[in-house]
């Protein structure tokens, strides 16, 4: 069994989470001390591909990064770096579609986040940028880990866009979700059920870290409730 298409997903994912993360934990507290109509606003751009098909996210992806197209032809011709078709093009793809869960887990938590201990180190004369990753993210941090497992999960198991900017090549574009499809074209059902079986564990996995997370929030609440 090749392992290529693990492994690809796993970094794939990983360096999308990374990214996700922080984009999403920015962009979620801007949005979270916005105007409320700048809110509206932005809240509907930052989560639109959450409901696009990802097919859609995929074209507009070529569309813009495409070697005939604007930014992918400037980016090939200054650095000679061509943006689709290989294997970090995915990453472009599971960035955009594992955004809004990231940005909109971590935005409600951040506005549940009680600002009086924000004013109160203000006050101290911490700067904003110390209060809000040695005051807000401490406090906030289940929500903050919940939404990067979920961003995670939702790059490990993209096929719509990526298939459409990364395409499928074995030992290069291959991940696992474009091997089952491939797979499953060819009749090879065997194959394709051993790559299902590695995905939904992965995922059991996902979502037990999740649920985990999730319970020691709710926990942590309910002490804060009583000792209040």
């Amino acid at each position: 069994m090749d392992w290529y298409p693990l492994l690809n997903s796993l970094r794939i994912a990983a360096v999308s989470t990374v990214v996700v993360f922080l984009l999403g934990v920015w962009l979620a507290d801007v949005v979270a001390h916005a105007h409320r109509v700048v809110k509206g606003v932005l809240d509907v751009v930052l989560t639109l591909p959450l409901v696009l098909p990802p097919t859609v996210v995929g074209y507009m992806l070529l569309v813009l990064l495409g070697p005939r197209r604007p930014v992918g032809a400037w980016v090939l011709s200054a650095f000679g770096i061509k943006l689709t078709m290989t294997w970090y093009s995915a990453i472009f793809a599971t960035v955009v579609v594992s955004f809004p869960l990231m940005y909109r887990t971590a935005r409600g938590t951040f506005e549940s986040f009680d600002q009086s201990l924000a004013s109160a180190a203000r006050t101290l004369g911490k700067s904003n940028a110390w209060v809000f990753w040695r005051v807000k993210m401490p406090c906030c941090r289940q929500g903050v880990i919940a939404g990067s497992v979920l961003a995670f999960a939702r790059a490990l198991g993209e096929y719509g866009a990526t298939s459409m900017i990364a395409g499928y090549t074995p030992g290069s574009t291959a991940t696992i979700s474009t091997t089952v499809y491939q797979l499953w074209r060819t009749g090879d059902d065997a194959q394709a059920f051993q790559w299902v079986l590695v995905n939904l564990a992965i995922s059991a996995v996902v979502l037990l870290v999740l649920n985990l997370f999730e319970g020691r929030q709710r926990s942590g609440a309910a002490r804060a409730g009583a000792a209040s």
